[in-house]
């Protein structure tokens, strides 16, 4: 076992994070590229805190130019052991009204052009993504959402699109037709390559919009999404200083913290020696 390390990434509206003491940004470098910022890496009480704005400060990358493999990559670089994940998204149903969160536990991915794997041709690995967010780090995330005061959702289901337009209202109505909650555009391929590096993972959604499925009612802006956006992330970041302070002092170990014992499918004498060296983060623990 050991002590927690938390990786943050904070979406849109979500640059910093107050509160963090002896900290400082680091820039980390990676063989998947640059990653989207240096990260802020501090300490709130016995937990270790390494912050990343997913978009960069000053909101500078959009969703569909977001290196995540890098993202990630950097956050097991600085020794990260759970990552959460705070994204603005739409709402798809009524009940999750903006300005709630909702504490995602499925996705469906209809992102493309987006690298969503480390391994590939001289080392293939499947990990399971059945069960895709660790439901130990969501539950805390949940309690810590609602002391911070905001409107919380356990569970639901995420439909992650390309960007960086929002949704046709013919595309906002099947979406709802799935099943899905809410609508975003940056978890996926996050959460998939979470999971390929060991981390376990969890989404809080912050609802800005009712997309554009409303008939009565004005289709989703930026002028309306960045409205909604500055009551959100106070309350995002309590949530943050909230869980940071009540993880208990020891860090429980995790299924997710082996996942890759069961996913490695290539045989050893036919491993690329530069696709390995490109893994030495992520998967160096299983490939020695």
């Amino acid at each position: 076992m050991g002590g927690w390390t938390i990786g943050i990434i904070g979406g849109s509206g979500l640059y910093d994070v107050d509160g963090i003491e002896d900290g400082d940004w680091i820039e980390c470098e990676s063989p998947w590229g640059r990653a989207s910022d240096d990260c802020f890496v501090g300490w709130v009480g016995h937990v270790k805190a390494v912050f990343l704005p997913r978009h960069g400060r000053g909101h500078r990358i959009s969703p569909s130019e977001l290196n995540a493999r890098a993202n990630i990559d950097v956050l097991k670089r600085l020794g990260v052991t759970d990552v959460l994940s705070i994204s603005s998204v739409g709402s798809l149903v009524e009940p999750r009204a903006p300005g709630s969160f909702t504490i995602v536990d499925q996705f469906i991915d209809r992102t493309k052009g987006r690298p969503s794997s480390f391994f590939g041709s001289g080392m293939v690995a499947h990990v399971s993504m059945a069960d895709p967010v660790c439901p130990r780090l969501s539950a805390l995330a949940a309690d810590a959402a609602r002391a911070a005061g905001a409107q919380v959702f356990e569970g639901g289901t995420a439909l992650i699109m390309e960007g960086a337009q929002f949704s046709t209202r013919a595309e906002s109505n099947l979406y709802r037709s799935w099943g899905c909650d809410v609508i975003g555009m940056t978890a996926m391929p996050e959460a998939k390559l979470c999971r390929e590096a060991e981390l376990p993972y969890a989404m809080v959604g912050m609802v800005t919009d009712y997309d554009c499925w409303r008939e009565d009612e004005e289709a989703v802006d930026v002028a309306a999404v960045m409205a909604q956006l500055g009551n959100n992330a106070a309350k995002a970041r309590a949530l943050v200083m909230h869980l940071l302070r009540n993880l208990p002092q020891e860090r429980p170990a995790s299924p997710i913290d082996t996942c890759l014992d069961s996913a490695m499918i290539t045989a050893p004498h036919a491993r690329d020696p530069k696709v390995l060296a490109k893994l030495d983060a992520v998967a160096g623990r299983v490939l020695g």
